[in-house]
């Protein structure tokens, strides 16, 4: 009798508890979709901004000539409207950045999931992400007043780097992009179950053997997103090749040595001048804008495949 009351006036308890957090879980429910909805609304009012200028644009350009162009000057008296240059020399930069940041971010990764002791992880880890805290002005002055002169000084020769160049551009944005790798690959790593390590371990392996042959292929799913991740950042970063990458756009260039104009470089430099709003002029920098808006959507989409091509459950 005495065990009836008491699990009667546990269940009552319970209900009650329960019932004092609905609506706070209601809240919190609200807040998460009204979360979502703005993402959703933020993105669609992006490609109504980009649509009008747009559809303008190739009114008065072809499509085939903005796409296959190699010239790209829309401020100079002989105009040309080939988006070519600026799309080299992003891809220029972006594949430096990834040279430098994939393997320094994943051996950072590796090393704070299955090397560092608890302690040492503790305090690496938000050195690590400090890095993502730095403005991008500030890589922009570090990579053209302290990185261009020590290359400066071991390229001497007379068809060495230019003062602004798309080299150091890189090494700057690959230094910015890894914490960004570093951490979502040390995420997903920490994520695989201790029971793959304690398996591969009783089977003899080293533990480089452990980090390379088992937590690597368990986690590749993040570390694909981390990937994809650092390259949509160092596709849309402006600042760092606005200050040290150049402004020539005039031609295709693909030698990191010279210096040349990004998509995000040419938006931001257009885009504070005096330029009459509804011109040519003013129209292409929405193209641009647009161009990089669908660079970035398909390599999200991508990694969004990939991801789940990759993913492995654990129970």
């Amino acid at each position: 009798m005495t065990t009836s009351i008491h699990g009667a006036g546990s269940a009552a308890g319970n209900s009650l508890r329960q019932g004092r957090r609905r609506p706070v879980e209601s809240i919190v429910k609200a807040l998460l979709v009204a979360a979502a909805f703005v993402s959703i609304i933020t993105t669609v009012g992006i490609v109504i901004a980009l649509a009008e200028p747009t559809i303008g644009f190739f009114r008065q350009v072809s499509i085939v000539e903005f796409v296959t162009g190699t010239s790209w000057t829309p401020t100079f008296a002989q105009k040309a409207y080939g988006v070519l240059p600026l799309v080299s020399a992003t891809l220029v930069v972006t594949v430096i950045a990834l040279l430098i940041a994939v393997p320094i971010g994943l051996g950072s990764a590796i090393y704070l999931s299955e090397y560092a002791r608890p302690g040492v992880r503790k305090l690496l880890k938000p050195i690590v992400e400090l890095l993502a805290g730095v403005p991008t002005v500030v890589y922009g002055f570090v990579a053209l007043f302290a990185l261009n002169p020590l290359l400066q000084k071991w390229w001497p020769a007379d068809d060495g780097p230019a003062f602004q160049n798309l080299l150091i551009a890189g090494i700057a944005m690959g230094i910015m992009i890894v914490p960004t790798i570093a951490s979502i690959s040390e995420d997903s790593m920490a994520a695989v179950p201790r029971s793959l390590r304690e398996g591969a371990y009783a089977l003899a392996s080293t533990k480089m053997q452990v980090s390379t042959r088992v937590v690597v292929p368990a986690a590749i799913s993040g570390i694909v997103a981390a990937i994809v991740l650092g390259i949509s950042r160092a596709v849309g970063e402006t600042m760092i090749v606005t200050i040290a990458g150049g402004l020539t756009s005039d031609r295709v260039v693909i030698n990191p040595l010279d210096g040349a104009a990004t998509m995000t470089a040419f938006i931001a430099n257009i885009s504070s001048g005096d330029i009459p709003i509804g011109s040519l002029d003013y129209d292409s920098v929405f193209a641009v804008g647009a161009l990089l808006f669908l660079i970035t959507f398909a390599l999200n989409a991508v990694s969004i495949r990939m991801v789940r091509r990759f993913r492995e459950v654990y129970e």
